[in-house]
């Protein structure tokens, strides 16, 4: 939800903030050490470990003068590490606070493979903020481009500071180093296909699950998938239900905020960014009869359906969003002065867009989420694209599962409609993902040979 000023980053807001308009140590080591750090485990199954570690980071990775630095937060899980040479998964957080390491489908790939779990919490987000303040001059450190130099340097300081110190104890090559595998969701999603597009030799592949890799200005598609999404009955409920919202804007504005506990904004474009995700949210997160159930059956009753969808909302979700251009400039005048805007060409032609000319990235999509048209959704050579298509598959589907909010542990899919599609899925990209990791393996072993 928006606060007055400065935005609360949130996990939705924040990620088309941060595709969109800003992207314009570990010192002796002995046995005693290891075995504690193996054996690390929060306890709750909702997390693997929220053991914080913490990272000297660059502020500025672009700046030959600038030397200031900031803590940036990271985790590690090592249960199912197969020492010394196993796989490192590279764990992408994103646009809000990282408070630890999700017990999701990695962890279930980090158990086949013997692999350990890394993740660096985003700049700018949870314990990791360089600055006290996010007043407008001091944002201008937050960008992909910035996210990206993080994670490439958290990742050799991982490697060096951990790996080979420690681990390598037990080698003959020190100069050998374990192979990288890099997962992330949504905007981590797009970090992760475009850190194996500008660091191809840090990992030897990636998951890009619902990546937003495609920078849009207007998106119609997201709406219109919505609408696909919830089918005639749903789509002409919420149709009604902004209708009855906007005619009490006009009537009494104080008491319908008042009712959805959003008094505070003031500005009605505000309101209704706030209100319009209500309905995206279910389907994007696999939730969406718990929507269209109680609207659909208020409809049919003659039932007020605006108090249907509060009820939903309290249920369902905490943050919206609304995709229309139009707000987005506004939101960036009000918020950070005139003259900031999304870069969206420039975006994608620093990337690629859907035309990402990468290797060795799977992308995969959930068939009812609504971010999938700003993803990959073609394959092309060594990129495959899977698109997981069932009644509940959303955002993320292939590590969470269904739904994809709330945390079902390990990415459980009995509640998918259909759970043979998203194994189908998991399957490929386990496939994939043994193959590129042999293939990584040997190349590292040719190399340490010469």
């Amino acid at each position: 939800m928006l606060a007055r000023g400065i935005p609360t980053p949130s996990p939705t807001t924040s990620m088309f903030i941060a595709v969109v308009v800003v992207v314009a140590a570990i010192a002796g080591v002995g046995e005693g050490f290891l075995t504690s750090r193996l054996l690390q485990n929060s306890g709750d199954g909702r997390f693997l470990t929220t053991e914080e570690h913490w990272l000297n980071q660059t502020l500025d990775h672009f700046s030959p003068q600038d030397h200031r630095t900031f803590n940036q937060r990271y985790y590690e899980f090592l249960d199912h590490f197969r020492a010394p040479d196993g796989p490192i998964f590279l764990k992408i957080c994103g646009e809000s606070s990282c408070d630890g390491i999700q017990n999701d489908y990695v962890g279930v790939l980090a158990k086949k493979f013997g692999a350990a779990i890394v993740s660096l919490e985003h700049r700018y987000y949870g314990k990791s903020s360089p600055f006290k303040s996010l007043a407008t001059e001091n944002l201008r450190f937050l960008s992909s481009k910035q996210a990206l130099f993080d994670l490439a340097a958290f990742r050799q300081f991982y490697q060096a500071s951990f790996v080979s110190i420690s681990l390598n104890l037990k080698r003959n090559k020190a100069s050998a180093e374990n192979p990288w595998f890099v997962f992330g969701v949504s905007y981590p999603g797009a970090l992760s296909a475009w850190f194996r597009l500008k660091f191809p030799h840090l990992t030897c592949g990636s998951l890009a699950s619902s990546a937003v890799v495609n920078a849009i200005y207007d998106f119609p598609e997201f709406d219109q998938q919505v609408g696909e999404s919830a089918g005639a009955e749903c789509k002409a409920a919420l149709q009604e239900v902004t209708k009855l919202v906007e005619q009490r804007l006009v009537t009494n504005q104080n008491a319908v905020k008042s009712a959805f506990g959003a008094s505070e904004l003031s500005i009605d474009g505000d309101f209704l960014y706030f209100l319009a995700d209500a309905a995206v949210m279910a389907f994007q997160y696999g939730n969406p009869d718990a929507l269209c159930s109680p609207l659909v059956q208020a409809k049919k009753d003659g039932g007020d359906p605006v108090a249907a969808l509060l009820d939903c909302i309290f249920q369902l979700v905490q943050y919206f969003l609304l995709r229309i251009p139009w707000y987005h400039l506004d939101l960036c005048r009000n918020v950070f002065g005139d003259g900031v805007y999304p870069e969206v060409d420039a975006t994608n032609l620093y990337y690629g867009g859907t035309k990402i000319a990468g290797s060795k990235i799977v992308f995969t999509n959930g068939s009812q989420d609504p971010w999938r048209h700003a993803s990959k959704q073609a394959s092309s050579s060594e990129m495959p694209s899977y698109l997981i298509s069932c009644h509940n598959c959303g955002h993320g589907s292939d590590l969470r599962g269904c739904p994809q909010s709330p945390l079902n542990p390990e990415g459980n899919d009995k509640n998918c409609s259909s759970p043979d599609a998203v194994n189908k899925v998991r399957q490929q990209i386990t496939d994939l993902m043994d193959l590129w990791l042999s293939e990584c393996t040997e190349a590292e072993r040719g190399w340490s040979a010469a």
